[in-house]
């Protein structure tokens, strides 16, 4: 017989890094936990926060094209019937008559329940979206949703964005937000959970021109993550076929992601049409449509839109990035972030506690700090410390020296090569800036 292969551990030893270095944290851990919520600590509120802007910045200041909005959470409840969350917005959930387990029905792989070998009940659907109430009764008519995603907030600001903006078709508006769903089977850590950020961007278009711009966004979102320093040969496209295809959609593809657990929806761009604003045009009476001024045509615009869990951008970033490597049999553990995200631009140290270079090394720090996020470090061994700051994703440390007081040079050491090169402190912020590829 074959030898068993040897299990994946990888996503035990990121959960336990991200524990212990400060990225996620289980929410109101103390209190036992929520299942499938999370807190981020203070590395990873500054990669989330560097994923965000990078994202951001990419939509809207790289670009003339598209506006960006942040609409509210709370809605009118009236547009999630007309989106079709409330009828449509379901799962199929069943549970086991033995243990009382519940699982989705449709990523079930067998017909008794894998915790116990219990019998299933018949499948039912199960509506993911929260429900609350708004004001002092709680009855029907107070009834308001959670947003089950960012998208309709864009749609229903179509026109208070088009007039004041001065676009023209095509363009986008952009959003950033936290959006709700009451998932029946969360996991893999952050992958899929029930509060996440999502980063969309719906695009309108002329519909003689869905094709021309739909494939223009496949192309523009994947090169945005080889942007972010993602490994091509961890990235794919995954066309809808038409039993996948969203009952909105004309055309979809997927770009996934080579996780520890498989190959994984990262990012969807979909071919709307003009379903959704069709739709809110039909049960609000506004006029929704668009008029060309040159051509006198008008027209209710399609949509292509882009869409990308944050969260799950974060988690992508961390599985692609994190490696273990033996170097002169010591073993280190290193997060090849790339500098645009990494929560830590440098790290300055000390060589030793004495002999004035923890005072230059403080000035140094404080000065690097008008420019980067930084970390100051004068504890255990210089070596130790490279560790630590290569477990965190640190592109560059700077080491003050007996050397330093003589030519006012210092060391830079870069996390990957480990190369180590001195240059001067006068000339430190420019030459690191460089080396990011940040722009001074």
């Amino acid at each position: 017989m074959g030898k068993k292969p040897a299990k994946d551990d990888t996503m035990e030893q990121l959960v336990s890094l991200c524990k212990r270095k400060g990225f996620v944290f289980q929410s109101s851990e103390i209190y036992g936990g929520v299942n499938s919520c999370w807190d981020m600590g203070p590395m990873g509120v500054e990669l989330k926060r560097n994923i965000r802007d990078f994202w951001w910045k990419s939509m809207t200041q790289a670009r003339d094209d598209i506006e960006g909005i942040d609409a509210a959470i709370l809605m009118h409840p009236q547009v999630w019937v007309t989106s079709g969350h409330v009828d449509g917005f379901t799962d199929p959930l069943v549970d086991c008559k033995k243990c009382k387990s519940r699982f989705r029905a449709d990523t079930l792989e067998t017909e008794v329940c894998p915790n116990c070998g219990g019998e299933f009940t018949e499948p039912r659907q199960f509506n993911l979206m929260f429900k609350t109430f708004m004001g002092p009764v709680e009855d029907k008519a107070s009834v308001v949703y959670l947003r089950p995603e960012t998208a309709q907030g864009i749609y229903v600001n179509y026109l208070n964005v088009l007039g004041p903006s001065r676009q023209k078709i095509p363009f986008g508006i952009a959003q950033v937000g936290k959006a709700f769903r009451n998932e029946i089977s969360p996991g893999n850590f952050i992958f899929r959970s029930r509060e996440f950020e999502q980063m969309e961007m719906q695009f309108f278009v002329h519909p003689s021109e869905d094709r021309k711009w739909f494939d223009y966004w496949k192309e523009q979102r994947f090169n945005w993550y080889l942007a972010l320093g993602i490994k091509e040969e961890n990235l794919q496209f995954h066309e809808h076929g038409p039993n996948e295809l969203a009952h909105y959609a004309k055309a979809a593809y997927d770009i996934e992601f080579k996780f520890p657990f498989g190959w994984k929806e990262l990012e969807g761009i979909h071919n709307r049409t003009d379903f959704d604003l069709s739709r809110h045009k039909e049960a609000t009476g506004v006029d929704l449509s668009f008029f060309d001024d040159q051509t006198k045509e008008r027209y209710i615009p399609y949509i292509i839109e882009t869409s990308a869990g944050l969260d799950r951008t974060m988690l992508t970033c961390l599985v692609d990035a994190y490696r273990k490597e033996i170097v002169r049999d010591d073993k280190r553990v290193v997060l090849g972030l790339s500098p645009i995200i990494a929560p830590i631009k440098v790290a300055v140290f000390p060589l030793v506690k004495k002999d004035g270079m923890p005072e230059v090394a403080r000035k140094i720090y404080t000065d690097l700090q008008k420019h980067f996020k930084c970390f100051y470090d004068e504890k255990s061994a210089v070596g130790r410390r490279y560790r630590r700051m290569d477990e965190v994703g640190t592109p560059f440390c700077v080491t003050i020296d007996g050397q330093t007081s003589e030519d006012q040079t210092v060391t830079i050491r870069e996390r990957d090569s480990m190369e180590q090169y001195r240059v001067a402190s006068g000339q430190l912020a420019q030459v690191l800036t460089e080396k990011m590829g940040l722009g001074f």
